[in-house]
């Protein structure tokens, strides 16, 4: 019986691309994202209903992931890999000038949402003593940047959840990876800019950006290790991209 993973977010980007690594590797899969059309294309791609299990899902809606993710077909309920990889980025203003309901859809979905499904899978994990979570963080979750306000600290919330969630199963065979990418060219920048394709590939022209292939690779390496190697985190950049010297800038102290 070929090994079961659960893939949020499969419908585009990193969920996308490990997808087809995993199948590629010979798993079965969950394929669970909101953009039903898309996720059907896939499915055939990978070989049809018997390869790849739909769930239209928005992991926001906690009773719709419990339900669904409950109501799973026999034969792809022994799940053993989750990626958490759903999660979105809105915009770049600075925090007096965000939009508050950005901020909520970002915090309903990098950190509610993870959540959910976490939750929701977990137990069968615990109970067959065997399973591993690998959670889509972000180096926003280490290190700042002018309109990273949200973002970064629901990344920064991603990467404390998984090492307590690691503490929490001291003692189980069970594993815990937060993967952190830096620039990387998908369609999470096209979303963020709300559209505006031209700006989203300003940031990528020229700078040799990992691409979504990437990060698929690292979901397969930490899944594929033995049972008894646990990576814990991974910070993932291109090599265009480093840390600069903290900034200093002249304060504007006039009223």
């Amino acid at each position: 019986m070929s090994r079961i993973a659960l893939i949020t977010g499969a419908s585009s980007g990193f969920g996308e691309a490990t997808a087809r690594r995993l199948a590629g590797a010979g798993w079965r899969l969950i394929l669970a994202a909101r953009r039903r059309e898309r996720l059907e294309a896939l499915q055939q791609e990978l070989g049809g209903a018997a390869q790849a299990h739909l769930l239209e899902l928005d992991v926001s809606r906690r009773a719709q992931v419990e339900a669904r993710l409950g109501d799973l077909p026999a034969d792809f309920a022994d799940i053993e890999v989750l990626v958490n990889n759903a999660g979105v980025g809105l915009g770049l203003e600075p925090a007096w000038r965000c939009d508050p309901d950005e901020w909520e859809t970002m915090i309903d979905t990098n950190i509610k949402g993870m959540l959910h499904v976490t939750r929701t899978v977990l137990p069968g994990m615990v109970a067959r003593r065997r399973g591993h979570i690998v959670n889509l963080g972000s180096i926003a979750g280490d290190w700042p940047y002018p309109g990273g306000n949200v973002y970064g600290g629901t990344k920064a919330f991603v990467k404390q959840f998984s090492r307590n969630l690691r503490a929490d199963l001291l003692g189980l065979p069970l594993r815990v990876t937060n993967l952190e990418p830096g620039l990387c060219e998908t369609e999470f920048s096209i979303n963020r800019f709300r559209g505006d394709r031209d700006r989203a590939d300003s940031l990528y022209r020229g700078n040799d950006p990992i691409l979504a292939e990437d990060i698929a690779e690292a979901v397969h390496w930490v899944v594929s290790l033995p049972r008894h190697v646990n990576i814990n985190r991974m910070e993932i950049m291109p090599v265009s991209q480093s840390w600069g010297a903290l900034p200093v800038k002249t304060v504007d102290w006039s009223d």
